[in-house]
């Protein structure tokens, strides 16, 4: 059977052999390993290789779980048909796991942000995804291509760039290229300020990139304002600081701590 690349889950499937063995290098980590969306398989032949894993696989297109069961017997037992993003992890790894795959270029981002929830959990992530999302992660402050997922991947992965992956891997070719990256777990194990005031800041600053940290957090210094009784000298005082002149993409992650943590 043939499976048909579906516009609506994003799935560009790929078909350079060479490509896939080197994704699968990739994966420096041993023991419990989870592929997201193997499509069909051209990455999974050579995770189920690897003796020093224990694979299991989810992929919600139905299509594509009959061909991985019809052509990958060892895939019994490993595949799981449902969507990766609803997923409850610790009910398939109850401990450490690794994720590989080639993410669907249209909810990359989100599946970012559920292996955020899970961080503690994935110490190691080996993905292709479209190469302008890959530059976007990896980029250090200071760029136009920083931003939201850099901050927050940052702040708890070493993200490294390995290569570039043309269109003509892939079938059908996507318009854009690709990118392989690998993301390793640090050592942080907190950012020691609100973690939820951390992500509103980050959040509400890239929301408005060009504006300077102090029109673009306005409605949170002036909470921060009313909390503690000021009067406008010093509220104007409080916003003297330099870091309020920059706009957002200045801020390393170290940066939007020290800024969350005045903002407290």
């Amino acid at each position: 059977m043939e499976v048909r690349a579906k516009k609506a889950l994003g799935q560009h499937f790929l078909t350079d052999l060479g490509i896939a063995r080197n994704i699968a290098e990739s994966l420096t980590a041993t023991g419990d390993v989870l592929e997201v969306g193997p499509g069909t398989g051209v990455l999974t032949q050579y995770l189920l290789e690897r003796t020093d894993i224990n694979l299991k696989m989810i992929e919600i297109d139905k299509e594509s779980v009959d061909y991985l069961l019809g052509h990958f017997p060892q895939a019994d037992g490993r595949l799981i048909e449902g969507d990766f993003l609803r997923l409850k992890m610790e009910d398939i790894f109850p401990g450490k796991f690794s994720v590989i795959g080639n993410f669907p270029y249209n909810i990359s981002s989100q599946i970012f942000f559920k292996i955020l929830e899970y961080k503690d959990s994935v110490p190691l992530v080996v993905c292709m995804i479209q190469k302008e999302v890959a530059e976007r992660i990896a980029e250090k402050p200071g760029t136009k291509t920083y931003g939201i997922l850099s901050v927050f991947l940052q702040a708890w992965y070493d993200i490294e760039y390995l290569f570039t992956v043309g269109e003509g891997a892939f079938n059908p070719p996507p318009k854009v290229k690709s990118s392989v990256i690998r993301l390793t777990r640090n050592s942080r194990t907190s950012l020691g300020c609100d973690e939820k005031l951390f992500r509103n800041i980050v959040k509400t600053a890239f929301g408005q990139r060009r504006k300077t940290m102090r029109n673009s957090l306005k409605p949170l210094i002036a909470a921060k304002a009313a909390r503690e009784g000021w009067n406008q000298e010093e509220t104007a005082a409080f916003t003297s600081d330099p870091v309020f002149e920059l706009r957002p993409e200045r801020l390393g992650v170290e940066d939007f701590v020290a800024l969350t943590l005045k903002l407290s």
